[in-house]
Formats: C-alpha cells, sequence, structure tokens
C-alpha cells in the first residue's frame, strides 16, 4: 500500500492523470498525498477538484494559499486577482458540494515519521505544536461561523506567533505560517515579500526550514508552496513544488522508499 505525495497541481488536471499513469496509481490500494493549491492559474480547477474529490479515502489534502482564496471568493471575501482561474469553480452546479468538502481539508497531516504542510511549519513549534495550532484553525474553517473567520483571514500581522494571542490574530498566524510561509528570521518572525530560491533573500531572513534549533526537524516534513526551491530530498524535509503550473514539472515521492517520479508540464498560454 504506497502513498505518494504529490506536489502542487493548481488545476494543472492533465499532467495529474499523467503523473498518476506513470506511478501506475491503483485507487484501490495506493493513497496520495497532495500538499496544497489544487487549485487556481492553471486551467482546470473545477476538474482537479472533482477528481480529487472523487478519489474518497485514497487521497489525503492538506489547504494551499490558493485554495482558501477560492473558498474566500466563494463567500464574498478576498479580492480576484489578475491570474485567477476560478470561474468556472464559482460557477459549477456543484459548487457547494466541492467548496464545503474543500473547506474540510487540514491544515496539516501527520503519519508516521512524517508531518504534511502547505508550505512551513513555524520553527518554535514542535510537530504536537503544529497539529494542535493546526487543529485550531480547521476546526473554524470546517465550522458554522467560518465566513466570520474569512472576512479577516487576510493580512501579515502578527508575524511572529505568542502562545498569548487570541481570536482572528491568533488564527491569522497559525494559517499565514501553514500556507504562506517561506522565510522567516531566527526568532521566528515571517516574511511574506521574498519568493525567490534561497541565496537570493534579503539579510537577517532564513528558509524557514534552516532556522537553527527548528523543533519539527524529528519528523519529516513535506511541503509545497515553493516552486524557486524546487524538489528537495532531505532526510529531515522534502519540497515538492517543481513549478508545473511555470511549465515544468509535476512531481511525486514515494514516502516508503523516498523515490521520485515527475512529469513535464506543457507551458500555459499567458
Amino acid at each position: 500500500m504506497p502513498t505518494y505525495a504529490i506536489g502542487d497541481i493548481q488545476g494543472c488536471h492533465e499532467p495529474l492523470l499523467r503523473l498518476l499513469d506513470v506511478i501506475r496509481f491503483d485507487p484501490g490500494s495506493d493513497r496520495l498525498w497532495f500538499v496544497g493549491d489544487l487549485v487556481n492559474r492553471g486551467p482546470d480547477s473545477l476538474e482537479t477538484l472533482r477528481f480529487i474529490r472523487g478519489l474518497g479515502d485514497a487521497a489525503v489534502c492538506v489547504l494551499g494559499n490558493h485554495d482558501l482564496h477560492l473558498i474566500a471568493l466563494a463567500t464574498g471575501h478576498g479580492r480576484a486577482h489578475k491570474g485567477d482561474t476560478l470561474d468556472a469553480v464559482l460557477a459549477a452546479p456543484d459548487r457547494d458540494e466541492l467548496l464545503g468538502w474543500l473547506r474540510r481539508r487540514k491544515l496539516a497531516w501527520r503519519e508516521g515519521g512524517w508531518l504534511m504542510v502547505h508550505a512551513g511549519v513555524l520553527p518554535g513549534w514542535t510537530p504536537d505544536d503544529a497539529m494542535r495550532h493546526a487543529a485550531e484553525a480547521e476546526a473554524v474553517l470546517a465550522g458554522a461561523h467560518y465566513r466570520d473567520f474569512l472576512a479577516q483571514m487576510y493580512g501579515n500581522a502578527p508575524v511572529a506567533w505568542d502562545d498569548g494571542l487570541e481570536g482572528v490574530e491568533r488564527l491569522r498566524v497559525i494559517v499565514n505560517a501553514f500556507t504562506r510561509l517561506r522565510y522567516c528570521s531566527a526568532a521566528g518572525e515571517m516574511e511574506f515579500h521574498h519568493k525567490g530560491a534561497p541565496g537570493t533573500q534579503p539579510p537577517g531572513w532564513l528558509p524557514w526550514f534552516d532556522v537553527p534549533g527548528r523543533k519539527s526537524a524529528n519528523l519529516a516534513v513535506v511541503f509545497g508552496h515553493w516552486s524557486t526551491l524546487g524538489f528537495v530530498n532531505r532526510p529531515e524535509l522534502v519540497a515538492l513544488d517543481t513549478g508545473c503550473l511555470w511549465g515544468h514539472r509535476l512531481t511525486a515521492l514515494r514516502l516508503e522508499d523516498r523515490q521520485g517520479f515527475s512529469v513535464g508540464c506543457p507551458p500555459l498560454a499567458r
């Protein structure tokens, strides 16, 4: 019963199907872990959502920033962006079922020696901390008052975790860490503007996973979100966003033996 973690799809449905052919995916025995950003900016977000939802228990998904963007737009919050390709989802006859399913996905998934998130884990959080904080935000997103949070979800502040945070500020830090994080300071302050590969960031910022003393380093963290980082396969870290959206590749990693698989992705018309 192999498990394959798959990088950011962002509506690139056809490369996903080709990748599943390459790994000879059997929904009766295999499992797929999706690191988030199932939708947006690619051509087939609606087909991607329907397909992955249809996999049932064979698929585990965590929420990415583009997935939350779709949910926020559907509830009248957030602002449409120039590169969005979400109209087909928003106009679909089954949109409510799809979006209800999507907002009930996890922000973090822990199993065996692995922790899956979309973007990152604050360096001061242990795996237990990460799962506990993820559950706080997941309960709100899945609950009856999720629209109230979505109305206040966007923003960069607070930039750092504090156990004393409450209400929407606490939830915003949790969601930003799991869905937007790339760089932070040695003290765990998040930086959201720089998207380049390590080595191009301004002084004083580190990739979140290279902060000395990171408390989640005892598990292997698998994540996406960072296309300029590319494929990384270190004992304590697997990065899987290999830029399918940008005409590069869509990548899967078989967790049991860390063997990687990928397919090429056609450049999209801009």
